[in-house]
């Protein structure tokens, strides 16, 4: 049964499907996928084409709304909206620590969590495209970083069922293994590393202080994570988002009290760290990051803790040498180690299952290069100058590969220009979509 609701300026109506669980056996499990629908105030009635939206991740739940704000600005202008909390987030059949205990052994976890990846997730939309909008319905889809890599499975699977396609920072190499992303990451982060350092020198001495303390004694965190110099390190997360390095820095100057003993690492601090880098709200982003990349086309060796094996090529980023030789510290980015199912109490219990998924070498290839290069669908993509998270490099042979794909090239923005630009970005595509620019 749907609910409608009315907040300032729209209207969300959800959305509850019983989908397969596995899309190969489709009168086997069924899970739920939860979609809220959302149309500009007075226009409930009009017939407006959808518009998909395809979050970032992997793992994370679509934006909730509270009024007609950041991009539903532009996007309800022309369309009706469908925020898909893609299978396993938000309302839609959870996987966390808590949920997974109850698919029994680590490998029955694991076999569960396998269909969990960007196939999947498209054929849940196309069910959900048929129900909405009949067979011959056709919508649009955006799709944010993660999301446009979805969209690339989309457009390999299903192109029938789309009309156009927006992307955001999400152009995946189509044929780059877990090694060649993060190989090519690395020199990203230690440049947005630098950058960070230049606008706020005094930042050098100061992680230097942290990660010494820790190196000597790790701190725990308030929910009992230990915070360890390799996850302090994972701040550097921030560093890929338009604001990201202001909010490091202002996190460090809080980051000392004077204790009994002396100077210690402030519960102020603590808490804050642990809210960059606890993964209790998106768990499937640690447990299936790398599977993102498998291919067995392309990762026949299956992913094997890509970033942890290629991190030993950049010696610049050991922080005990770091701290030993006086220079800076680098933090790391979008990488995620073994250590981290040790660290974080979200995916401690997840550890068996995460190093299974590592080991898997059976990932079916996520996008048909052939499909895509006779691409009739209309695409347009945002790619973000030195974007931290997605190659730049790949994102533009990616658009050479995927006929009909238009691109703008743009250093206004970061990674999450989508959400910092407001309807900015989303305009542009728009535009572009139709040869206005």
């Amino acid at each position: 049964m749907s609910t409608a609701s009315r907040l300032p300026g729209i209207v969300t109506t959800d959305h509850v499907f019983h989908l397969p669980l596995d899309h190969r056996t489709p009168e086997g499990e069924q899970i739920e996928v939860y979609a809220r629908e959302v149309v500009a105030s007075g226009r409930e009635g009009d017939h407006l084409p959808w518009l998909l939206f395809l979050q970032g991740g992997p793992g994370g739940r679509a934006n909730r709304p509270i009024g007609r704000d950041g991009w539903l600005v532009r996007a309800l202008d022309d369309y009706r909206v469908l925020l898909l909390d893609q299978r396993g987030t938000g309302r839609s059949t959870p996987a966390t620590r808590q949920t997974l205990a109850r698919r029994g052994t680590p490998r029955q976890q694991a076999d569960y969590l396998a269909h969990f990846r960007a196939d999947s997730i498209v054929r849940d939309a196309e069910l959900i495209r048929r129900q909405l909008l009949g067979d011959s319905g056709r919508w649009s889809l955006l799709g944010q970083s993660f999301g446009g890599f979805c969209v690339l499975s989309y457009l390999s699977i299903a192109p029938e069922g789309v009309r156009e396609a927006f992307v955001t920072g999400g152009l995946a190499g189509l044929r780059s293994s877990a090694e060649d992303v993060y190989r090519a990451a690395y020199p990203r982060v230690a440049r947005k590393n630098a950058g960070h350092y230049a606008r706020y020198p005094g930042d050098v001495t100061a992680v230097q202080r942290i990660a010494a303390h820790l190196l000597e004694r790790p701190a725990e965190l308030p929910d009992g994570g230990l915070l360890t110099v390799q996850a302090f390190q994972g701040l550097g997360m921030l560093l890929g988002t338009g604001s990201g390095s202001h909010v490091l820095h202002y996190l460090l100057e809080d980051a000392w009290v004077e204790g009994v003993a002396g100077p210690e690492l402030s519960d102020t601090f603590l808490a804050e760290v642990q809210a960059h880098l606890s993964f209790a709200q998106g768990p499937l982003y640690a447990v299936l990051h790398e599977a993102i990349y498998g291919q067995r086309s392309v990762d026949p060796a299956g992913t094997e803790w890509a970033a942890e094996r290629v991190r030993k090529e950049y010696p610049e980023f050991d922080a005990e040498a770091a701290v030993r030789e006086g220079r800076p510290v680098l933090l790391t980015g979008e990488m995620i180690y073994p250590a981290l199912f040790e660290n974080d109490p979200a995916l401690r219990p997840l550890r068996e299952t995460a190093q299974l998924l590592a080991e898997r070498t059976d990932w079916p290839d996520l996008y048909s290069p052939e499909q895509l290069a006779a691409n009739q669908v209309p695409v347009v993509a945002a790619v973000y100058h030195d974007d931290m998270y997605v190659d730049t490099a790949d994102s533009l042979a990616t658009a050479d590969a995927v006929r009909g794909t238009r691109v703008w090239v743009t250093n206004e923005w970061e990674h999450d220009g989508l959400r910092a630009g407001g309807g900015a970005v989303l305009d542009r595509l728009i535009r572009m979509a139709r040869g206005e620019v």
